[in-house]
């Protein structure tokens, strides 16, 4: 089969399409035929150095898939060969054929194509947790999303809305990422290269603040999304694209209640992956029924995942880039 490698740490270059074996289930594992994977910012964290739980080179990236079940591992059940499935990949993606955990497989409705159903696991799963289980969202609640125009971002601003919070804010960098924030849902979207994020914040919630906070882009934005949070309001720092933040001043958190957490979906698959099933299920259900739907920004063929690396980091892409055996 095709695979995409990561031949070492370094810049979008060092992936390389090479033949790779066929991988065999073991137990609680089945092998997907992969119609469509993404590429999610982790893989590129990973790709640059050694980023959390990724792997020394050469090595497969990618962190999910949807295709069909080509084979089954002992000891799995509620699976069968053939049937339509989203999954974490149990290893890398970036591959024709992937191993999956049958816990981490979730079988998909003749109504989602490939395209919406690739994204869920990671972009739905992750924004549902981020506003539920992290942020904590009460219907009312000011949300404020960093990068609504990504793929996580654009995905919680949806779920923002369904969820039943009050005033939904996006920042964005550009016009055209501003208007798709907008149609997603937001009441208002803010141009960060352009205009004081806090100062405006502060302005649409008469001094108060936003309730929760999504911060994945981490350097760039993390004093912002501080001088931006409410009292008693929750901050849900869940990557870095832009890098490390700085550290926090204590003094504005403990005086106001106000809480930084941390998120990662990866974290719980390595510790309690069974906490990622309910979630998994219900983004499922909600964009089965319409209540979101993935914002799909480019394709690419396997072999140019390097173009679709170089898109993400040069802050070009909208949504999700996926990548198609």
């Amino acid at each position: 089969m095709q695979a995409v490698y990561v031949t070492a740490f370094g810049p979008p270059e060092v992936l390389q399409a090479r033949d790779a074996p066929l991988p065999e289930p073991g137990p609680g594992q089945v092998r997907l035929k992969v119609a469509a994977t993404t590429v999610n910012f982790a893989d590129i964290q990973g790709r640059r150095s050694q980023y959390l739980g990724s792997r020394t080179p050469p090595f497969i990236p990618g962190l999910e898939a949807a295709g069909t079940v080509d084979a089954i591992g002992p000891g799995v059940s509620g699976l069968s060969v053939g049937q339509r499935v989203a999954a974490h990949a149990d290893g890398g993606s970036y591959a024709e054929y992937i191993l999956a955990k049958g816990m981490e497989t979730f079988p998909i409705p003749d109504s989602l194509g490939w395209d919406d159903a690739t994204t869920f696991p990671s972009v739905g799963t992750t924004a549902l947790n981020l506003l539920t289980h992290a942020g904590r969202l009460q219907p009312g609640d000011t949300v404020l999303i960093h990068a609504a125009a990504g793929g996580v971002g654009s995905t919680a601003v949806q779920l923002a809305r369904t969820l039943g919070a009050g005033i939904v804010i996006g920042t964005a960098g550009s016009p055209e990422k501003l208007e798709l924030a907008r149609k997603l849902g937001a009441d208002v979207a803010i141009n960060y290269r352009i205009e004081d994020v806090a100062a405006r914040v502060m302005e649409l919630t008469n001094g108060v603040g936003a309730d929760v906070i999504l911060d994945g882009v981490g350097k760039d934005s993390f004093d912002s999304s501080i001088a931006s949070l409410a009292p008693f309001g929750r901050l849900v720092a869940y990557g870095q694209a832009s890098g490390p933040p700085t550290p926090a001043s204590f003094g504005a958190l403990y005086g106001e209640n106000k809480s930084i957490i941390g998120y990662s979906s990866g974290g719980f698959r390595r510790r309690r992956p069974e906490m990622l099933r309910a979630p998994g299920l219900a983004a499922m259900k909600l964009l089965a029924q319409g209540r979101w739907k993935p914002v799909i920004g480019a394709r690419f063929p396997l072999s140019k995942a390097s173009e679709a690396h170089r898109l993400i980091e040069d802050r070009e892409s909208i949504g999700k880039v996926l990548l198609l055996p």
